[in-house]
Parts: structure tokens; sequence; C-alpha cells
């Protein structure tokens, strides 16, 4: 890993968070992720389990972290069962962590090898009365094929069918909305790097070069500073191609007069950035393009002042919708009448949430109908896309919700039109 380690006692203090939430006599399985394979002999790289780094902070394939606080054998309260790395492992892949730099990243006591897993826990499954599982429970989320945990819980389910199940994900979604001040730290690096990115192409971006080029700037920027690489695949989209949401071939020459839609992040310690802006490709605006842009900065600051403790999101983006109603209305995309007959008509140029949740993941776990809480780390993007004029603008920042107002961790990043101007002009 390039990241700096984060220190174990928040993964204690995470995981002492979910035992206090486990009913009694119960224990909790999680699962690291699969490695994939690509093709041939070769897999992608492996990405950790959300969770799993959540609670234990190890960020390697095989591992399995067990929660039973009320055993009545001192032994199966937290266990940790690694990889078993070896000579040839280390000079083929690098060593794995030994029992000793897996109790020092996680602060787990009791660690095994990831085969002695099936012969430890069976009798640990027999002393407890309920078994929490953890599945992906993100709503857009579709299982095309099964992955280690949802395997997993067809095995419980056929080996101990007299058990009670629970479900992890709900707590985990509780948990994991409200950030801890180290992950907060984790974020900030993240956000730091990504906004980094962003000032480099400011020097970077002028007529004639590639997106693919824009790109390249991007992840020499994020691997300078330590990041792990993107957090998604980024969105280099210039002219019409902005009004493709997710448009990720960044593959088009950028043409003079064109408007260029950058949508990246970067990914430090397994947390993420994420963030838009929209510059012009010769360094000036036109007067239409700063006018949608202008609707939309105007509807994210709006936004912003939406954003407060015990409102939910639903609500929350319904009255964004409002404001983004009456810009539309400003740039003649829609007519009064328009408006009346269909109180959705926006939809036709905004058709997108203005915010989510972000943190291990870019589209972070959460209640999708649950209130706004201090501690939420959230996107506010909102953005319009005209594709008959072959325009698309989108403006994103994040955000913290905290007891004294919200955080904006980019603040200081050129957001206004003379800002991006003068700067791309200066270079």
């Amino acid at each position: 890993m390039k990241y700096t380690a984060l220190p174990k006692n928040l993964f204690e203090k995470n995981r002492q968070k979910f035992i206090k939430r486990m009913k009694p006599g119960s224990i909790a399985v999680f699962h690291s992720n699969d490695e994939m394979p690509r093709n041939a002999d070769a897999n992608f790289r492996f990405k950790q389990n959300s969770d799993i780094f959540y609670l234990t902070g190890v960020d390697q394939e095989d591992t399995i972290l067990v929660l039973f606080p009320d055993a009545p054998n001192p032994m199966f309260k937290e266990m940790l069962f690694i990889k078993e790395t070896s000579e040839t492992i280390a000079i083929w892949d690098g060593a794995r962590l030994n029992p000793e730099q897996a109790n020092e990243c996680s602060g787990v006591g009791n660690i095994f090898w990831y085969h002695e897993f099936w012969q430890t826990i069976h009798a640990a499954f027999l002393m407890a009365e309920n078994i929490y599982l953890n599945l992906n429970e993100n709503d857009r989320f579709s299982d095309k094929v099964p992955y280690n945990a949802l395997r997993f819980a067809n095995q419980v389910l056929t080996k101990y069918p007299l058990h009670k199940t629970e479900r992890s994900a709900p707590i985990m979604a509780d948990l994991r909305m409200c950030k801890e001040p180290e992950e907060v730290e984790a974020l900030k690096k993240a956000i730091d790097i990504t906004k980094s990115g962003f000032n480099r192409l400011l020097g970077f971006i002028k007529p004639g070069v590639w997106e693919y080029e824009i790109e390249a700037e991007l992840i020499h920027e994020f691997t300078r500073l330590r990041g792990s690489g993107f957090a998604f695949d980024p969105i280099i989209a210039s002219g019409s191609s902005a009004c493709v949401l997710h448009y990720i071939e960044n593959n088009k020459q950028v043409k003079d007069g064109d408007l260029i839609l950058l949508d990246f992040g970067a990914e430090y310690a397994n947390y993420n950035g994420d963030l838009t802006r929209c510059v012009p490709a010769n360094g000036k605006f036109s007067a239409r393009q700063k006018a949608v842009y202008n609707a939309v900065l105007t509807v994210q600051k709006e936004a912003k002042k939406l954003i407060a403790p015990g409102i939910s999101l639903p609500n929350y983006h319904e009255k964004v919708c409002e404001v983004m109603t009456e810009e539309l209305l400003k740039l003649n995309l829609l007519t009064t009448e328009e408006v009346k007959a269909n109180k959705n008509a926006f939809r036709k140029y905004y058709m997108h949430g203005t915010s989510h949740h972000l943190g291990l993941d870019v589209h972070d776990i959460m209640h999708r109908f649950g209130n706004f809480q201090v501690g939420n780390v959230i996107t506010v993007e909102p953005g319009i896309y005209i594709q008959e004029e072959g325009i698309g603008v989108r403006i994103e920042n994040d955000v913290m919700i905290t007891s004294n107002g919200l955080v904006d961790f980019m603040d200081g990043l050129p957001i206004e039109v003379e800002e991006i101007e003068s700067i791309m002009a200066s270079r």
C-alpha cells in the first residue's frame, strides 16, 4: 500500500460500536472481497471489502473477522483469520501480514490462518444463538456472480439451519454514515489529492489535447501524492460527451470552444474524494456556457444552505429541484406552462440526485430515506445537461455536516467562472 496506515485504535473503536449493537449471544462474521479473475492467469487489482477494512484495517485478500462478545471461551470473542504468508508468496507477490503485523494493524489479539477458519468456527457457532451475516445491501448493487459473503451465507444456512440469522448491513450503515475523526482525516487527504489534480489540469488543458491525456495528468498527480489511484473511472467529457452522465471512454480530442466536464476523485487509505468541475478548453467561457454554469453554481450554493441534521435526503432533493426549476426557467429551457403541467419537467435537463454519502465507497453506504446527521460526509452535485446544445455542466463539492454547520472540504478550490478563467489565462 502507498498510504500511511490508519491507527489501530480507529478499528478497535469501530468494532466496539458494532458489538454494542449485537443481540445477546450472537456471533458476527465478516469476509474480505474475492480476488477477481481478469484473463489468462491474471487477476484485477485487489480491492478490500469496505466493512472488513472499517473493522480491522486489514487491506489484503483471504481475511475473515469473527466477533462473539458473549463467547464462553475467551478465544472466540475476537478472531481474525489471515492468509498464511510464505517464502514463495513473498518472492512472487510480496509478503502478506504475519500474526504480529495483523495484530498491530487491527488490534485483534487472536490471529489464525485463513485455512483454519472452518475447523475453528464450528465450535463457536454451536455456542451462539444468532449469526450475523454481512451481505452487500446497497440498493444499486446487482450481484451477477456469487461473491464471498453471499457464498458464506448460503453455507451457514445449510450447515446451521436451526440458528437464527441477523443482518449486519443495517448496523454497518448506521456506523459508517457518521465518520470518526480518523476517517475525516483520511477523507481530507483523499480530497486534497483530488484538488491537487484539478489545479494541475488548469495549467494543462487547451484545445487539441486528448481526453486521455487529461486523465493521464490526474493519475500522475494522484500517484505522486501517495494516492492509490482513481476512486472511480474518471469522466473527462468534452463537448456533447458531457451530456452522457457516465461517459468514461475519454477518447476524444478537445476542440476550441468546448466545455469540458471533469468528474474524478482520488483514493487514499481506501477513502475517496469526488469532485466535478467544468472548464473551457480555450480558457474562456462563451456567454451561454457561462449562463448555464452560473445557474448550476447557484443551485449548488442554495443546496448547501438546505443541508442540516434532521432533513431527509428525498425532502432535501425535492427542495433542490424547486431551485433548479427556477434556474431552468431563467435559461429559457422550460416554460411556465410546462412547469404548471408537470412539476417534474426539470428532469429533462436534471435527471440525477443532488447528493450521495461519501467514505470508504464513493457512493457510500446509507439509509436512503433516513435523515442527515452530524458526521455525515456527502457530495453536493447539481447539473444541467442540454443535449440539443451539446452543453453539460455539473459542479460537485464534498461537505461534512457538523454541529456548527457545514464544512466544505473544497473551500478555496476555483469554482467561480472568473476564478477559473483567470487561473487558466495565467498559465
